[in-house]
């Protein structure tokens, strides 16, 4: 959402803006490195296409993605931060046919991240006094705000946070062989109250998000 990198643009001095593929994207420098800022809009779809431009149309050897999420397991709340280890698509169901429930044929269930940005992360967290939780991050196309979808999902994939775009980003990134990362601070637990606690801690967890993100654009 425009929300999550509202705090990212924010730090840097100038940027210019190309738009492309029915999205804008911001191009600037902050501490020796190129930057290419966008959000991804909603949804796996959308966040697959915008990955994919930063990738193949402006040339994004690296990819830090950031925002908020619906907390996973009983020991995330509101106002934590989780890295991803892996990704899963959680509404991937063809079971029908013998499949593992979140596997496509010729792909595999979790996909793992970077795991040097991941250390990298975790020393910028540090330098905040952050504790970083780790862990599965599930995608779906769906706001899970049930209490028993998402201790389904849990279940099923041990995740720690849960959310609609960080696995179709973590998948455009491992097939195209891009170093990624997955961040995600806690708006929402994901559950009855997850509708009335977003609007309310969104803004202060993309903050959050994204003070770590670009503590680790310095690092690299």
């Amino acid at each position: 959402m425009p929300e999550e990198i509202t705090p990212i643009l924010a730090e840097l001095d100038t940027y210019d803006t190309k738009e492309y593929a029915n999205n804008t994207y911001y191009l600037g420098h902050y501490h020796g490195h190129e930057l290419v800022i966008a959000y991804s809009k909603i949804g796996k779809v959308f966040s697959t296409l915008t990955a994919t431009v930063m990738i193949e149309h402006f040339g994004a050897e690296v990819l830090l993605f950031s925002g908020v999420a619906g907390g996973g397991s009983a020991d995330v709340q509101v106002g934590d931060i989780v890295v991803a280890t892996q990704t899963v698509q959680h509404d991937i169901d063809i079971t029908a046919f013998g499949r593992q429930k979140g596997e496509i044929p010729g792909s595999k269930v979790f996909i793992e991240t970077c795991q040097r940005l991941t250390s990298k992360l975790k020393e910028a967290a540090n330098t905040h006094g952050i504790a970083l939780k780790e862990g599965v991050i599930a995608t779906g196309d769906q706001f899970i705000h049930s209490k028993e979808v998402k201790e389904m999902i849990v279940k099923h994939f041990n995740a720690q946070a849960i959310e609609m775009e960080g696995a179709s980003v973590n998948l455009v990134c491992h097939e195209l062989n891009i170093p990624c990362v997955i961040l995600r601070a806690i708006s929402d637990t994901a559950d009855g109250q997850a509708v009335d606690d977003f609007p309310q801690f969104v803004e202060k967890a993309a903050k959050q998000s994204a003070t770590l993100i670009l503590s680790l654009v310095r690092l690299l």
